[in-house]
């Protein structure tokens, strides 16, 4: 089995907010948290992803744009493409902004922070539109994630081939968190109701009561650790390595067929209890 990893990302790390990957193994059933790393800068981001060896990981991050906007501004046939193409056209994030921009507004209201397939295929939840690049960002996660992704030619299933020993997937850590405790948030404010929602969530974990069928084993510092990070960051990148872990055990890694290689998708987005 490869080595597993479950990455929060931030398109703008720094010491008080780092992108955050959490390590893993997966034996059986049961997936053993081996540590939790902190990358506060890009640098140290693109070094685990020249790490050597076999691993797996998911990224919570879009690894593709809606087809129409893609299409509409002439940017490739697939998601390596179309982010080397908005890189050459926008030489900084803002820039990418500025793009969205002048397309969306030429469109109807309600028609402008378009979805793909995968962000609207989830029971119960929907992920945030990845031209949306105010509030929750995820357009400059797409912007500088997924971009150094390509750069470092790692495999991307049903996007683009690569390096069969570094593969990389598209996760969503909300996906799990609502089916474990439903709409409460667990995150970005410290208050006694989102600690005990974490509280809640690790316990759920810890006895695999996800549809996935994994639980994951942890000691009781790392449990302690997770749960009182009020970010949520260091638990979003757990959420992240069950979702490596049970594409690990798949055939095409659980990714259904016909995947759209311009919008790519989110592991075990459609998948039924």
């Amino acid at each position: 089995m490869p080595h597993l990893l479950g990455v929060d990302f931030t398109s703008a790390p720094t010491k008080r907010k780092p992108i955050t990957v959490a390590r893993g193994s997966l034996d059986g059933t049961r997936v053993t948290l081996q540590r939790v790393d902190v990358l506060d800068s890009f640098a140290a981001f693109e070094a685990v992803l020249r790490e050597p060896g076999s691993w797996l990981g998911a990224f919570d991050f879009p690894f593709g744009l809606p087809r129409e906007f893609v299409l509409d501004q002439a940017l490739g046939s697939d998601a390596v493409s179309a982010v080397r193409a908005i890189h050459r056209r926008c030489a900084k994030r803002m820039d990418f902004r500025a793009l969205v921009d002048a397309w969306g507004n030429g469109r109807p209201a309600g028609q402008r922070l378009i979805h793909r397939a995968t962000d609207t295929a989830m029971n119960g939840v929907r992920s945030t539109s990845p031209l949306q690049t105010r509030y929750v960002p995820v357009g400059f996660m797409h912007y500088e994630g997924f971009a150094r992704l390509a750069a470092a030619r790692v495999h991307l299933p049903c996007i683009a081939e690569g390096d069969p020993a570094r593969v990389a997937l598209e996760a969503y850590p909300g996906l799990l968190a609502h089916e474990l405790i439903g709409r409460r948030s667990y995150k970005n404010r410290d208050d006694a109701e989102r600690l005990f929602a974490r509280k809640d969530l690790l316990e759920a974990l810890e006895q695999g009561r996800t549809r996935l069928g994994l639980r994951v084993a942890m000691t009781h510092a790392q449990r302690d650790s997770l749960a009182a990070d009020a970010n949520g960051d260091r638990l979003d990148a757990v959420l992240c390595l069950i979702q490596a872990a049970w594409a690990s055990t798949q055939p095409g890694y659980g990714l259904p067929a016909g995947v759209d290689p311009i919008e790519g998708w989110i592991v075990s987005a459609a998948i039924t209890p």
